[in-house]
């Protein structure tokens, strides 16, 4: 992608979890190192909870999270268990464990899909698969999964913090599925399958028509018409470009290529 997408993530994080009342005043010091092992000993759920706690803000994120995970283990019916299991899925996140962060935050949502975390929950969710996105030249399965998650929170809580975040983002996953688009056409147009080609030019067009890949598509899109002997399909491209993006380099080139190819064919 062309930015860097945790830019924008830790302000929003936490301020999330502070209108949740997640990050509690109880708060034990630390003992031990960062990396020993969660053993089971039985704690009062307080102790347990402030340990995490503790762990979490001195950057132990791993064991943070494992002792997030046995409060509830401990205490499942207690209400500190539900603080702890979205507590854990933060913990995970900011681990850089993003799978586990999203199993976390979604069992969550399994057991109590109606509490008020609820939203900041859905966010973490496509936040975490939101960090996973690859370049376009590799498979894009996280990005439409991401793309799905940000739509859902948008949708859910249309008014929240999270649903406003949720759309930026989303500007840029599109951008990044459109790119994802453009590079396979292109190398369709390159070995001669023109047709397979304006099938994701168009896919474009009607996807991610608000895109910054949208100019290029129409020009490419003008291209493969005139080579598919369609001229009046090349005209109306080319004409829808002209429209909509006047001043830039792909008008120019469509302006050329149909003053060249296709001068005096009407749009059908």
């Amino acid at each position: 992608m062309t930015r860097n997408p945790r830019v924008t993530i830790r302000p929003v994080l936490l301020a999330g979890l502070a209108a949740a009342t997640l990050l509690t005043g109880a708060c034990a010091s630390g003992r031990g190192g960062g990396n020993e092992d969660v053993a089971y000993v039985a704690r009062d759920v307080e102790t347990l909870y402030a340990e995490a706690k503790s762990r979490l803000d001195r950057g132990n994120t791993r064991l943070a999270a494992a002792l997030f995970d046995e409060v509830e283990r401990q205490h499942p019916y207690s209400p500190w268990a539900r603080r702890a299991q979205l507590m854990s899925a933060f913990s995970y996140y900011v681990a850089q464990d993003y799978n586990q962060a999203i199993q976390s935050a979604q069992r969550f949502l399994s057991i109590h899909p109606g509490n008020k975390d609820a939203p900041y929950a859905y966010y973490l969710v496509a936040l975490s698969y939101y960090e996973q996105i690859s370049d376009v030249q590799r498979d894009q399965s996280i990005t439409k999964q991401a793309r799905a998650a940000l739509i859902e929170v948008n949708r859910r809580f249309p008014a929240s913090e999270y649903a406003a975040d949720a759309r930026l983002k989303l500007d840029l996953v599109n951008d990044h599925l459109a790119g994802k688009e453009m590079e396979i056409g292109r190398g369709y147009q390159k070995s001669g399958q023109v047709l397979a080609a304006q099938l994701r030019f168009q896919n474009v067009i009607n996807e991610y028509q608000t895109t910054s890949h949208a100019p290029e598509a129409l020009y490419r899109l003008t291209e493969t018409s005139l080579a598919l002997g369609v001229p009046q399909e090349a005209v109306k491209y080319a004409a829808v470009l002209g429209a909509n993006y006047p001043g830039t380099e792909w008008y120019e080139k469509a302006y050329r290529l149909i003053g060249k190819h296709a001068q005096g064919v009407t749009a059908s």
